[in-house]
């Protein structure tokens, strides 16, 4: 029996394979784990769907495999004989009539007419059979009656035969590889010797890096980007954290500008649901989305990782401070599931914690927005006509102009500016 990779999830086609856990003639149970997939960031382990000894691997490690494909073939019965094979098909009575006459007489396409052969009939010097009426008609529609075959006796050709061939040129125009054949082709990628001008190391791509180039390159190509850049005055908050972060540190959960930051996307995305919205390109609509999933990409050694936190809205910040820094651990020891890295609705990525300001994050689609948070600095601020220190964040709101406008960004900004200034006490106290 064949063990074939089961589906993995929404959008989810593939993975690399990461390790091969068995071996050929191992006895394997069904559900046990045959091998680790890499998979969207995440290292996934894939069971195995059946019992019986393992006969064929058909994979190996760094391998990329997708949905269907076959992973290794096991004997059920252990080894023991298998049924003897049907007798060839040559024992079978021989039928009168030419098999490719059955054959093309028995296809037929989905909306359950004939499908017509296709156009082979070479040209020839003699002009083809058929009534100077349809000569003058395929003359006409520019057509060349040497390339139809005529279904009348002596291969004269008649009006059935002329619309079977029109039927079939507008078939093979609507086929999809026809599309695909006229579309321009991607260009050639060329490898170039660097070392000839000097010494070089070289370092493989791991499959998770070549996973990130192809979300970031698709991402990029397919979103009209925009960045929307301002600073939020955050001393207040700050004041507030420094109040409440032994308290929430006795809870166990450590208060940190993100909690902070979840907290003011959401109320934001209240007054603007076209921000936690997506682009369904194929129906041609907007889909708003009434749930608040964020994600938050975690730096690692390993790469960019974005778990999502579920529901915020109706979680309090005790309770976002503890999901983030449990979901940041599994991100750097690679414990995330695909299910905890898919269903955003929003992305924030917060690069305070290294340094740096305002930067324009790239929309994690099918998403059409992120925040950029960048490390916050004391700066001179002008307030009520007196120069004040004030501790500024600098953020940065990418979004797909395709479904967001210019004027409605600048306002969702505004408003986001305003959740990060307005935090007070009874919106820490436990």
């Amino acid at each position: 029996m064949e063990v074939k990779l089961p589906k993995l999830g929404e959008g989810a086609d593939g993975g690399s394979v990461v390790s091969v856990l068995v071996k050929e003639g191992d006895r394997v149970t069904k559900g046990q784990t045959i091998l680790e997939l890499e998979n969207e960031k995440a290292v996934a382990p894939i069971p195995s769907t059946a019992s019986g000894v393992v006969s064929k691997i058909s994979v190996k490690e760094g391998e990329r495999i997708t949905v269907g494909q076959v992973i290794l073939t096991v004997d059920e019965d252990g080894g023991a004989e298998t049924a003897p094979p049907a007798p060839p098909a040559a024992a079978a009575p021989a039928k009168s009539g030419p098999a490719p006459e059955k054959k093309e007489a028995a296809a037929e396409d989905k909306s359950g007419e004939k499908a017509e052969p296709a156009p082979s009939a070479p040209p020839s010097n003699l002009p083809p059979a058929a009534s100077p009426s349809l000569r003058r008609i395929a003359r006409d529609l520019g057509i060349d009656l040497t390339r139809i075959k005529g279904g009348e006796r002596g291969g004269r050709i008649v009006m059935a035969d002329l619309r079977a061939y029109i039927g079939q040129l507008q078939k093979l125009a609507a086929q999809p590889k026809a599309v695909q054949a006229s579309a321009p082709s991607a260009p050639v990628v060329e490898s170039i010797d660097f070392s000839k001008w000097g010494a070089v190391t070289k370092k493989p791509m791991t499959p998770l890096r070549k996973t990130i180039a192809g979300r970031m390159a698709q991402n990029w190509n397919a979103i009209p980007h925009v960045t929307q850049f301002d600073e939020a005055d955050i001393t207040g908050l700050t004041e507030l954290r420094k109040k409440f972060v032994a308290v929430y540190e006795a809870k166990g959960a450590k208060l940190t500008l993100t909690s902070f930051a979840l907290k003011a996307v959401v109320a934001t995305l209240r007054k603007h649901s076209i921000f936690n919205a997506s682009l369904d390109e194929a129906a041609s609509e907007i889909v708003l989305k009434e749930y608040f999933h964020i994600g938050l990409a975690v730096d690692t050694e390993h790469g960019l990782f974005v778990p999502v936190i579920r529901d915020v809205d109706k979680k309090s910040l005790l309770q976002l401070s503890s999901e983030v820094a449990d979901l940041a651990v599994k991100a750097r020891e690679r414990k995330l599931g695909l299910d905890e890295m898919s269903g955003g609705t929003f992305t924030i990525s917060n690069q305070g914690g290294i340094g740096g300001a305002h930067f324009t994050p790239i929309v994690n689609k099918p998403e059409v927005a992120i925040l950029g948070l960048g490390r916050a600095a004391l700066k001179p601020v002008v307030k009520e006509r007196q120069i004040e220190q004030r501790l500024m964040l600098p953020i940065c709101v990418s979004y797909d102009h395709r479904v967001i406008d210019g004027g409605i960004a600048a306002r969702f900004t505004v408003d986001l500016l305003h959740e990060f200034e307005s935090f007070t006490e009874n919106d820490l106290k436990l």
